[in-house]
Protein backbone atom coordinates (compact mmCIF):
# COMPACT_ATOMS: atom_id res chain seq x y z
CA UNK A 1 0.00 0.00 0.00
CA UNK A 2 1.13 3.47 -0.94
CA UNK A 3 -0.03 6.96 -0.15
CA UNK A 4 1.13 9.98 -1.60
CA UNK A 5 0.21 12.79 -3.83
CA UNK A 6 -3.67 12.88 -3.22
CA UNK A 7 -3.80 8.86 -4.16
CA UNK A 8 -3.82 5.67 -2.80
CA UNK A 9 -2.43 2.81 -4.63
CA UNK A 10 -2.45 -0.82 -2.86
CA UNK A 11 -0.90 -3.65 -4.98
CA UNK A 12 -1.40 -7.23 -4.43
CA UNK A 13 0.73 -10.03 -6.09
CA UNK A 14 -0.28 -13.85 -6.50
CA UNK A 15 2.90 -16.40 -7.59
CA UNK A 16 3.45 -19.78 -8.99
CA UNK A 17 6.63 -20.80 -8.64
CA UNK A 18 5.81 -24.34 -8.29
CA UNK A 19 8.13 -26.22 -11.07
CA UNK A 20 5.75 -29.14 -11.34
CA UNK A 21 2.90 -26.38 -12.25
CA UNK A 22 4.90 -24.00 -14.68
CA UNK A 23 5.85 -26.59 -16.48
CA UNK A 24 2.45 -27.36 -17.85
CA UNK A 25 3.44 -23.39 -19.74
CA UNK A 26 3.48 -23.76 -23.88
CA UNK A 27 7.10 -23.21 -24.30
CA UNK A 28 8.07 -23.98 -20.69
CA UNK A 29 11.83 -25.02 -22.55
CA UNK A 30 12.49 -22.52 -24.18
CA UNK A 31 12.55 -20.43 -20.87
CA UNK A 32 15.59 -21.90 -18.70
CA UNK A 33 15.45 -19.61 -15.77
CA UNK A 34 11.98 -19.17 -15.37
CA UNK A 35 11.15 -19.79 -11.53
CA UNK A 36 7.73 -17.63 -11.33
CA UNK A 37 4.96 -16.39 -12.49
CA UNK A 38 2.84 -13.41 -11.50
CA UNK A 39 -0.32 -11.41 -11.25
CA UNK A 40 -0.40 -7.99 -10.16
CA UNK A 41 -3.60 -6.13 -8.84
CA UNK A 42 -2.89 -2.68 -8.59
CA UNK A 43 -5.63 -0.50 -7.53
CA UNK A 44 -5.68 3.08 -7.53
CA UNK A 45 -7.86 5.82 -5.99
CA UNK A 46 -7.80 9.15 -6.38
CA UNK A 47 -10.66 10.92 -4.63
CA UNK A 48 -14.12 9.38 -5.24
CA UNK A 49 -12.24 7.84 -8.75
CA UNK A 50 -10.88 3.96 -8.19
CA UNK A 51 -9.37 2.20 -10.58
CA UNK A 52 -8.15 -1.61 -10.84
CA UNK A 53 -5.18 -2.70 -13.28
CA UNK A 54 -4.01 -6.37 -13.72
CA UNK A 55 -0.27 -6.84 -15.07
CA UNK A 56 1.20 -10.14 -15.66
CA UNK A 57 5.03 -11.04 -15.17
CA UNK A 58 7.03 -13.88 -16.11
CA UNK A 59 10.76 -14.11 -13.76
CA UNK A 60 13.62 -15.96 -13.03
CA UNK A 61 12.98 -15.01 -8.78
CA UNK A 62 10.54 -16.52 -6.30
CA UNK A 63 8.37 -14.83 -3.96
CA UNK A 64 5.56 -12.26 -4.40
CA UNK A 65 7.56 -9.61 -2.08
CA UNK A 66 10.49 -9.91 -4.25
CA UNK A 67 8.43 -9.22 -7.40
CA UNK A 68 7.06 -6.40 -6.32
CA UNK A 69 9.95 -4.92 -4.83
CA UNK A 70 11.50 -5.39 -8.50
CA UNK A 71 8.83 -4.27 -10.33
CA UNK A 72 8.46 -1.13 -8.52
CA UNK A 73 12.62 -0.28 -8.47
CA UNK A 74 11.92 -1.25 -12.56
CA UNK A 75 9.19 1.49 -12.88
CA UNK A 76 10.64 3.94 -10.74
CA UNK A 77 13.97 3.98 -12.48
CA UNK A 78 11.68 4.39 -16.22
CA UNK A 79 9.63 7.61 -14.13
CA UNK A 80 12.34 8.98 -13.46
CA UNK A 81 14.48 8.55 -16.77
CA UNK A 82 11.25 10.48 -18.29
CA UNK A 83 11.37 13.12 -16.21
CA UNK A 84 15.32 13.58 -17.15
CA UNK A 85 14.13 13.83 -20.73
CA UNK A 86 10.96 15.95 -20.51
CA UNK A 87 12.80 18.45 -18.04
CA UNK A 88 16.21 18.31 -20.14
CA UNK A 89 14.66 17.85 -23.54
CA UNK A 90 11.22 18.98 -22.79
CA UNK A 91 9.81 15.58 -24.48
CA UNK A 92 6.26 16.12 -23.91
CA UNK A 93 5.63 19.41 -26.11
CA UNK A 94 7.40 16.86 -28.96
CA UNK A 95 5.65 17.36 -31.75
CA UNK A 96 6.89 14.43 -34.06
CA UNK A 97 4.23 11.84 -34.60
CA UNK A 98 4.46 10.31 -37.55
CA UNK A 99 5.35 7.06 -38.71
CA UNK A 100 8.93 6.24 -37.11
CA UNK A 101 9.81 9.63 -36.05
CA UNK A 102 8.80 9.43 -32.00
CA UNK A 103 10.53 6.15 -31.53
CA UNK A 104 13.43 7.45 -33.87
CA UNK A 105 13.83 10.28 -32.00
CA UNK A 106 13.29 8.72 -28.47
CA UNK A 107 16.19 7.00 -29.02
CA UNK A 108 18.67 10.18 -30.59
CA UNK A 109 17.06 11.79 -27.14
CA UNK A 110 18.59 8.93 -24.88
CA UNK A 111 22.07 8.42 -26.89
CA UNK A 112 22.66 12.48 -26.34
CA UNK A 113 21.38 11.76 -22.53
CA UNK A 114 23.63 9.26 -22.36
CA UNK A 115 26.59 11.29 -24.39
CA UNK A 116 25.69 14.30 -21.72
CA UNK A 117 26.34 12.19 -18.61
CA UNK A 118 29.86 10.69 -19.80
CA UNK A 119 31.26 13.57 -20.46
CA UNK A 120 32.07 14.61 -16.74
CA UNK A 121 34.37 17.62 -17.22
CA UNK A 122 31.73 20.15 -16.60
CA UNK A 123 29.85 20.27 -13.29
CA UNK A 124 26.27 21.05 -14.74
CA UNK A 125 23.00 19.73 -15.12
CA UNK A 126 22.10 18.02 -18.32
CA UNK A 127 20.15 20.92 -19.70
CA UNK A 128 23.09 23.35 -18.48
CA UNK A 129 25.82 21.11 -20.52
CA UNK A 130 23.05 20.96 -23.67
CA UNK A 131 23.48 25.01 -23.49
CA UNK A 132 27.41 24.75 -23.16
CA UNK A 133 27.15 22.55 -26.31
CA UNK A 134 24.79 24.57 -28.34
CA UNK A 135 27.36 28.15 -26.96
CA UNK A 136 30.56 26.14 -27.82
CA UNK A 137 31.49 23.48 -30.63
CA UNK A 138 34.72 22.56 -28.90
CA UNK A 139 32.58 21.34 -25.86
CA UNK A 140 30.13 19.84 -28.35
CA UNK A 141 33.49 17.78 -29.97
CA UNK A 142 34.00 17.00 -26.97
CA UNK A 143 31.07 15.48 -26.14
CA UNK A 144 30.34 13.73 -29.19
CA UNK A 145 33.82 12.10 -28.63
CA UNK A 146 31.87 9.89 -26.35
CA UNK A 147 30.57 8.09 -29.19
CA UNK A 148 34.08 6.90 -29.77
CA UNK A 149 34.26 4.86 -26.45
CA UNK A 150 30.81 3.52 -27.16
CA UNK A 151 31.40 1.87 -30.74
Amino acid sequence: MDKGHGRIEICECWTISDPEILRYLRGFDNWKKLRTVSRIRSQRIIGEKKSTEYRYHIASICGAKRILQSVRSHWGIENRLHWVLDISFDEDRSRVRKDHGPENFAILRHIALNLLRMETSCKRSIRGKRLIAGWNDDYLLDILSGLSSVV
